[in-house]
């Protein structure tokens, strides 16, 4: 029986991370320096902050979409 790698907290019988924490851990594996830049630039601010970056990278990422899908349009044409 062991304790839970990342969070310390969950008890493990199998694996070393509790079934939250893999899940976490198979995010990093997908999308590498994204989950820590989430992490660092979202989660460590204030829940009015969070919001308002949520907003806002959300935004981001509607506006780079709709850039590659006007891109794909145009060749398509």
């Amino acid at each position: 029986m062991l304790v839970c790698l990342l969070c310390e907290h969950e008890t493990c019988y199998i694996s070393r991370f509790c079934p939250k924490c893999r899940s976490l851990k198979h995010q990093i594996l997908l999308w590498g320096d994204r989950v820590h830049e989430i992490v660092n630039e979202v989660l460590c601010r204030s829940e009015e902050k969070q919001n308002n970056k949520i907003k806002q990278e959300i935004n981001k990422e509607i506006e780079e979409k709709k850039k590659y899908l006007n891109k794909s349009n145009q060749k398509k044409e």
